[in-house]
């Protein structure tokens, strides 16, 4: 999706790992996507630049989708979509 796009999706549940080392964000988003709804939204924001590629690969590991990355002011915010 397109930044503009996600900057208006409402996500079900917000992880904030700013602060963070790797993996940590990862492993706060695997812990909290249990408390998704099906077909739900998580938003991670993560200050660290790793968590950009590791969540999406995850995501799509085990199912769920990757909808898109957004940069902000020394953080990013990436949206996954609960899919099993």
């Amino acid at each position: 999706m397109q930044a503009t796009v996600l900057e208006n999706v409402r996500a079900d549940k917000v992880v904030d790992a700013r602060g963070m080392a790797c993996p940590g964000p990862l492993l706060e988003a695997k812990r909290q996507m249990a408390s998704v709804p099906l077909h739900g939204v998580m938003e991670v924001i993560s200050s660290d630049e790793g968590t950009t590629t590791d969540v999406p690969l995850w995501a799509r590991k085990v199912g769920h989708e990757y909808l898109g990355t957004v940069a902000d002011a020394g953080f990013w915010r990436i949206y996954v979509r609960r899919m099993k």
